[in-house]
């Protein structure tokens, strides 16, 4: 059997073009090779300038490695090929090319200028028409390659001689603006021709001037101006480049977007648009000129991740009518996305669509929406069929409620002519979860969904009201399941740049990231554990699921910085318990106007999350070598339990806040060190959900760590026993309720089926749902057990009556895999290790068995506690 080597990855591009990295470094996959083989060697063949060296690295690695070769310039285009060498001296051959180009490297390479409209626009409303920019520009025979470099204030999309320049949408995206301004890179060669042509620009708000926050929120946060920033260079076969870039040379028009909003919608006039207006062949003289604007090029960055695309279409499964009379589309699904029309009718007709997520009283239901007007309007130019989609907006809804249809809507619905868009970053899918329990699958794509939904750009909190912005501790409690979920590496290591640009001087992390105004207790900003900590526990995570030790050095310093913060606020009694907190928030146990009055006490939790933040911060430097800031941080992390023993433990093992979010606390961040204290605080957990009915009593905090608490301290039938609950509170009275996504509140839905009167109230949030990483954990057994799934555990726990389960992961190393069922009271399993990793097989009742890579299957008798499948 051969070696076979996929060709490359580069750092977490899915696509390697217009690249940041200078060194950008590389990993790959060994598809097949002969049993056990290992690798000893690496070679890495980069094709640069015609020219092809080979470097030869003698290691095991292949994930992460370091580039060979001297450092990317400006636009370089360069091929790179992988061979690997095993133990018996043998090279494979080599994988197929990886073509990597860099982006923009040096500010002084751009020339461009933003540029928008000299239209007078009131900055305090949301009334304000977007506008489209264009300019036409000659193309000489002989060219050869044509790239695009664009960015916008606010979002944009261009058009190049009339023709939509690449897929994604929401571009550049939400950094912090003034320092950092993401750019794209569009490969145009096949857009441009001899002669003529005609660049182009639809403009919106989006996140640098639109409507932010909530309470009316604030307008114009990043700046007044709607502005495009363009660059198309053009590369003929004598080597010679032309650019044309924004200048005062550009004209600009009124949009037919009359208006765009994140959270309204959008209103488009067909009326008013002009044919043809991105073509070389349009007279412009009727334009006004532009303005040029100010954006200083070394704040110009290339992406991490990939854009924001639509990835999905869902058809209605039904069309409703409402008491009203009101038409309704019911797409199945909450999703987030837009909606997609086809339709024809008189000119001046408009159709109006308004999103909800749930219907109460056979209507869409928008007070969970708050201020968000979420409505699109589209007014017909009256030509034979006419296809639209808003630009500039996403809503999450499941329900459509349509007015102002001009033909006969169930029809045209059931013909296809009303599609739902499925909008997300698009992050490849890597992990994979089914069991016999119809009812856990649906709440894991209940997981999926929400994250999909609220990975838009940055890491939300939810999707369809006045807000949708980065909350710190949603993704520091989410930030395994993310990981498990989807490759979202290069999307979270690129806000967490983000967290340490916003970072106070004092240590202080957001409550949310990037970090916009509000006039409520989000202001001025105050540290508080569990938000805060996701300086400390998300870069851990991605070290943990992707194995990269890049983003620990980037963010040591954010990190160290927050945990010297608490430091000085907990003084020499080293217990955090002063000042503002939220604790576990949205325990179901606290009243609907005050969330953070939780069962746990609150500076527990401050204390608990110290502890936690400054081992992981130990745990970093040991990674990096740091041997000074490792000593110092683990002494002061030993300080902190003590302190948190004495002031939280009871001598008995309870805790002074009998709470289940206490006692996950103390046993997943080790502040029990006790063996007898701990073994008693796991029955006590375990006694505590029994008391409570199996039902949830966990808020934000409690709800990702409590069934690890109860599995990993022996309790395992009891964790099954809280996840396989359906009265409410429970994860599966959500799913029993006939919800897609994941909830705020534990009761979004009341059992009588009315929406909960809170203020928030949304039908998708992704941090209850981080119960997901336990169920491919613990249910199928697929462990993570050294950094990037270096090492497997597989440890499935069945329980709970399941007589199966599943679990695959796509790693660094290729797929991991396995399957269980119990069959006539034996425990069959089959395992798939990936080449280059290294597994354990650890099955209750049997010892522990080191795999090699390759496929491999067990039966053992099952244990005596996991009982009678169904």
């Amino acid at each position: 059997m051969s070696v076979t080597v996929d060709a490359p990855r580069i750092e977490h591009h899915r696509e390697a073009l217009g690249i940041g990295e200078r060194m950008p470094r590389l990993s790959w996959r060994v598809s097949s090779a002969p049993p056990g083989w290992r690798q000893t060697a690496y070679s890495v063949e980069v094709e640069r300038g015609g020219d092809v060296t080979t470097y030869v690295v003698d290691s095991a690695e292949q994930v992460l490695v370091d580039w060979p070769a001297e450092p990317l310039h400006s636009r370089e285009i360069v091929t790179v090929r992988i061979a690997v060498r095993g133990a018996d001296g043998a090279w494979s051959t080599a994988s197929g090319p990886t073509v990597v180009e860099a982006g923009l490297l040096e500010p002084g390479d751009w020339v461009a200028r933003p540029v928008g409209s000299f239209r007078n626009e009131n900055p305090h409303s949301d009334e304000r028409r977007p506008s489209l920019v264009r300019r036409a520009f000659e193309v000489r025979d002989d060219i050869v390659r044509a790239r695009l470099y664009a960015t916008a204030h606010g979002v944009y999309e261009a058009e190049l001689n009339g023709e939509r320049v690449g897929d994604d949408t929401l571009s550049p995206g939400w950094t912090v603006y003034g320092r950092r301004l993401r750019y794209y890179t569009y490969d145009v060669t096949g857009l441009v021709r001899p002669g003529h042509n005609a660049l182009g620009a639809w403009l919106g708000d989006g996140w640098y001037r639109g409507r932010l926050g909530w309470r009316g929120g604030f307008r114009n946060v990043y700046g007044y101006d709607q502005s495009f920033l363009g660059q198309l260079e053009l590369t003929y076969a004598d080597g010679t480049r032309d650019v044309v870039a924004t200048d005062a040379s550009w004209r600009c028009a009124p949009s037919p977007i009359l208006h765009s909003g994140l959270y309204d919608g959008e209103d488009y006039d067909a009326r008013e648009e002009q044919s043809g207006w991105s073509t070389a062949d349009f007279d412009d003289s009727g334009w006004d000129g532009v303005q040029e604007r100010h954006r200083d090029p070394a704040t110009l960055v290339a992406p991490t991740a990939p854009p924001v695309r639509a990835t999905q279409e869902l058809r209605p499964i039904d069309v409703l009518t409402g008491p009203s009379g009101s038409r309704i589309l019911d797409f199945g699904q909450n999703l987030v996305g837009r909606v997609r029309i086809r339709v024809s009718g008189d000119a001046g007709t408009t159709v109006t669509l308004r999103t909800a997520e749930v219907m109460q009283d056979g209507e869409i239901y928008t007070r969970p929406l708050r201020a968000a007007r979420s409505t699109d309007n589209y007014t017909l130019a009256g030509r034979d069929v006419e296809e639209w989609e808003p630009r500039f907006t996403f809503h999450g809804f499941r329900y459509v409620e349509v007015t102002g249809w001009p033909g006969d809507l169930d029809a045209d619905a059931a013909a296809g002519a009303l599609v739902a868009r499925v909008y997300h970053t698009d992050l490849e899918r890597t992990g994979w979860f089914e069991s016999s329990d119809p009812a856990l699958n649906r709440l894991h794509e209940n997981v999926v969904w929400g994250m999909r939904g609220n990975f838009v750009d940055i890491p939300t909190d939810c999707p369809q009201r006045d807000e949708r912005i980065g909350w710190t501790g949603d993704i520091q409690v989410f930030g395994p399941t993310a990981s498990t979920l989807f490759d979202v590496s290069g999307m979270l290591s690129g806000w967490l740049r983000d967290v340490a640009i916003e970072q106070l001087p004092d240590g202080t992390v957001p409550w949310y990231v990037p970090v916009i105004p509000a006039v409520d207790k989000w202001t001025p900003l105050r540290p508080g554990a569990a938000w805060g900590d996701v300086a400390t526990l998300l870069p851990w995570t991605l070290y943990e699921r992707f194995g990269d030790t890049g983003v620990l050095r980037a963010q040591f310093d954010s990190a160290r910085r927050w945990v010297d913060l608490l430091e000085r606020l907990s003084g020499l009694s080293r217990l955090w318990d002063t000042g503002f907190q939220l604790g576990d928030w949205l325990d179901p146990a606290a009243p609907p106007d005050d969330p953070a009055d939780a069962l746990t006490d609150r500076y527990l939790v401050a204390t608990a999350y110290f502890a936690k933040s400054a081992r992981t911060v130990a745990r970093m430097a040991e990674v990096l070598g740091l041997g000074e800031e490792q000593a110092h941080y683990d002494e002061l992390a030993d300080e902190v339990v003590a302190a948190f023993d004495g002031a939280y433990v009871n001598d008995d093992g309870t805790m002074t806040s009998d709470a289940q979010t206490a006692y996950a606390l103390g046993l997943r961040f080790d502040l029990i060190t006790d063996p007898r204290k701990r073994d008693a605080a796991a029955a006590r957990l375990a006694q505590l959900v029994h008391e409570a009915g199996n039902r949830i009593a966990t808020g934000f905090v409690g709800t990702p760590l409590v069934s690890d608490a109860l599995s990993a301290g022996g309790q395992v039938s009891t964790a099954y026993d809280l996840i396989l609950e359906r009265e409410c509170p429970s994860w599966l009275y959500q799913v029993e309720q006939g919800a897609t996504t994941v909830w705020e509140r534990w009761d979004s839905l009341l059992p009588d089926g009315t929406v909960n009167p809170g203020q928030m109230t949304s039908f998708n949030h992704y941090a209850l749902g981080a119960v997901a990483d336990w169920m491919h954990r613990v249910i199928g057994g697929l462990v993570p057990d050294a950094p990037g799934y270096r090492r497997i555990r597989f440890a499935p726990r069945p329980g709970g009556g399941l007589s199966s389960a599943s679990a695959r992961q796509l790693t660094a190393y290729g797929e991991a895999a396995i399957s269980w069922r119990i069959a006539d009271g034996r425990l069959h399993v089959k395992v798939t290790v990936p080449v280059g990793a290294e597994a354990v097989l650890d099955l209750e009742g049997s010892p522990e068995e080191t795999l090699s890579p390759g496929r491999h299957t067990r039966v053992v008798d099952v244990p005596v506690e996991v009982g009678a499948a169904v």
